[in-house]
């Protein structure tokens, strides 16, 4: 448990660099970027307690909780570098994975890439037992446990490293998967599975196969990853336990998440939205869309009313992922993002990143592919001198070259030019991103504020807004380590579900009651394994309901079980969500497909305070920029972060420079630094 004595860190591997924050007792936040170690991501930590120890003079001794958001889960299915697994499954289900849902995405394409993840499980370590249990769960065929043990010595004669086991309407019946799963670890002991009844027991067998495959697939590798993170941890002498992001918006030690590491798909992003929800809150705003531009990817989410949106699924590289995520909508561009032309001679921006090894061209690491960052150079928005707070000197020489080769001379452009030209690309990608999180469903971006994070998001933010017609741009006092920050806030959470497939007339709530009891004692025993005060935790319940004939479903939250009609409130909200999500809802009969409970403790109330907040004092200089929108080079004035007062205001052109990131207001903008330190940079009327 949490207490005002703890020494809190927070660390998010990304693509380019890794984010530290560390709170200390005071209430003080102090923050680093140290570049990521792409060959062995572990060691980034390594060099995070050597600079808490060395630099900020915090032994590990002292660290109560260590929070850590990663993508590697992410990574290893965009990478296709997973584990060698197999699949144990009904007779005459073993060719699920491969026929999917029909789906063709690009129709008229003469070769089109597999709609399914058949690259997860080859069709020769998919195996079939007989057994069979019925759509109300009888056992209709007994588990044919002598198959099931023929089958796994198979698997391991190939070389499986994990097996899934998923068997047809086990969500309703669950003994046979949980009988082959004793069977095969009483004979091989140290073999890892993934049961579909604890990984995602809810009806769609390809959904359910294919998240049951995912979790086999990233589950030896993230076993290894936290197993000896843990163990370093220890060695350095770290007290606390490790804190894991997961992809709902809460933590949980990990331990628990190496038993379901599908969980962890979108572990960083993840953070980056519920640390820019608590600044959203504590500035009262409640409409946010988040916008986290890093040096490899963009992650764009949208906040209503001060809550995050939670999806039932998602998607890895266009994969269907059923597990319950924070709806973010992720492109390939950052800072790192490598700009080129096609074939047809028109420019492109991403997704193919620099990333830090060896990163852009201006980083003198061995780059020669122009990239956004090296753009911001040669439009003159980032100082060379004082780039991450100056512990790293960029070339612009080199970022010039770089732009004026392979962009602006094969397009007959000045350089100037053709880096503007790589921004107007780039923001557009950004601000389409946008619109899918907010136009395409039913919610007006105008009416939101943007909320930039990430090393590049407050670079980009304003002509982003501009493009969306947005007018406010709030920038928090620590974008570029918000998303570590954010680790630092998210609470402790466990969750857990259960198929329900009744029909809402006529239903019990007594019924209904049961169920929830068996999930809360479920995540009671989890939380209790996390020591977390029983008062603390915060219990909440949810069902997935769809109108009859519908195949999919929305998570609808219970207001309140003790009111006159619950189950007439919980149907009046689901037409209430279905009009958001859909734009459109009718008075028919509905179906409850499964029940949710999730518990959660709270974590800190906020991040702490900046320790070099008006620290320094204030200086007045001037650079020439190239504006992206149009027109000749103009001066900007500018001014350091954290010699900026509450109150103080400034107008565009103008940048604001921190060792996380930089700040650009353009011209026809003014910012103002508002009572919590944040940014709140609006258009300019009359």
């Amino acid at each position: 448990m949490q207490n005002s004595n703890d020494v809190e860190v927070g660390v998010d591997i990304g693509g380019t660099f890794t984010d530290v924050v560390c709170r200390l007792p005071d209430g003080r936040l102090r923050a680093v970027k140290l570049p990521t170690t792409h060959a062995d991501p572990s060691r980034a930590v390594g060099q995070a307690l050597t600079h808490l120890a060395e630099v900020w003079q915090v032994p590990a001794a002292r660290i109560a909780h260590f929070s850590h958001g990663t993508t590697l889960a992410t990574n290893a299915v965009l990478e296709r570098k997973g584990a060698r697994i197999g699949l144990i499954t009904t007779e005459g289900f073993r060719d699920v994975l491969e026929i999917g849902r029909q789906f063709r995405r690009s129709p008229y394409e003469l070769e089109p890439a597999a709609e399914a993840p058949t690259f997860l499980i080859p069709g020769a370590l998919r195996k079939e037992v007989r057994e069979r249990v019925s759509r109300t769960g009888e056992i209709v065929v007994p588990l044919n446990e002598d198959a099931v043990l023929a089958r796994a010595r198979e698997l391991v004669a190939e070389g499986a490293e994990a097996i899934a086991i998923c068997f047809v309407f086990s969500f309703m019946n669950p003994a046979h998967e949980l009988r082959a799963r004793a069977l095969i670890h009483e004979a091989f002991p140290a073999m890892l599975t993934s049961i579909s009844y604890e990984v995602d027991p809810a009806f769609r067998e390809y959904e359910r196969t294919c998240i049951t495959a995912f979790d086999a697939y990233v589950k030896p590798i993230l076993d290894r990853y936290l197993t000896g993170m843990e163990d370093d941890l220890r060695k350095c002498g770290v007290g606390g336990p490790l804190l894991v992001m997961l992809s709902r918006g809460g933590k949980c030690s990990a331990r628990i998440a190496r038993q379901r590491p599908v969980r962890l798909f979108l572990s960083g992003p993840a953070a980056g939205v519920i640390g820019g929800c608590a600044v959203g809150n504590a500035a009262v705003i409640g409409d946010l869309i988040t916008f986290d531009m890093g040096g490899t990817s963009c992650d764009v989410a949208l906040v209503v009313g001060g809550k995050l949106m939670v999806s039932a699924e998602g998607e890895i590289g266009g994969f269907p992922v059923r597990v319950p995520l924070i709806d973010v909508h992720t492109i390939g561009a950052g800072g790192g993002s490598i700009a080129w032309i096609d074939g047809a001679g028109t420019l492109r921006v991403g997704p193919r990143s620099a990333g830090s090894e060896p990163g852009p061209v201006c980083y003198g690491r061995g780059g020669t592919e122009p990239t956004v960052t090296d753009a911001s150079l040669v439009l003159g928005y980032l100082d060379p001198e004082n780039f991450a707070g100056g512990s790293m000197r960029l070339d612009p020489a080199a970022a010039r070259q770089a732009v004026a080769e392979k962009i602006a001379r094969p397009l007959g452009l000045s350089v100037e030019e053709a880096a503007r030209g790589i921004h107007r690309v780039v923001n557009a990608q950004m601000a389409e991103a946008v619109r899918s999180v907010s136009v395409y469903r039913g919610a007006d971006p105008r009416r939101a504020t943007l909320l930039p994070l990430g090393g590049a998001g407050p670079l980009h933010a304003v002509a982003v807004a501009a493009e969306l017609q947005i007018e406010r741009v709030l920038v928090p006092p620590r974008p570029g380590v918000l998303s570590a920050c954010g680790l630092l806030v998210a609470p402790v959470e466990h969750e857990r579900s259960a198929a329900f497939l009744r029909a809402l007339d006529g239903l019990a709530l007594a019924d209904v009651d049961r169920v929830l009891e068996t999930l809360d004692a479920e995540c009671m025993t989890l939380m209790a394994a996390e020591a977390v005060d029983r008062d603390a935790i915060q219990v909440l319940h949810f069902a997935d309901m769809c109108y009859v004939g519908q195949s999919y479903h929305l998570e609808v939250p219970f207001a309140d079980k003790h009111e006159a009609d619950p189950l007439a409130r919980l149907y009046a909200d689901f037409c209430t969500l279905h009009d958001r999500v859909y734009g459109h809802a009718m008075k028919g009969p509905a179906n409850i497909v499964n029940l949710r409970a999730v518990h959660r403790a709270q974590g800190l109330p906020d991040f702490g305070r900046s320790e070099e907040s008006a620290m320094k004092a204030a200086s007045v200089r001037h650079r020439m920029i190239v504006p992206v929108a149009a027109g000749a080079p103009v001066q900007a004035t500018i001014y350091d972060r954290w010699a900026l007062r509450r109150g103080d205001s400034l107008d565009g052109p103008a940048i604001v420079e921190q060792s996380d990131t930089t700040t650009i207001v353009a011209g026809g903008w003014r910012a103002t630094v508002d009572a919590s330190g944040n940014l709140m940079i609006e258009v300019k009327h009359g």
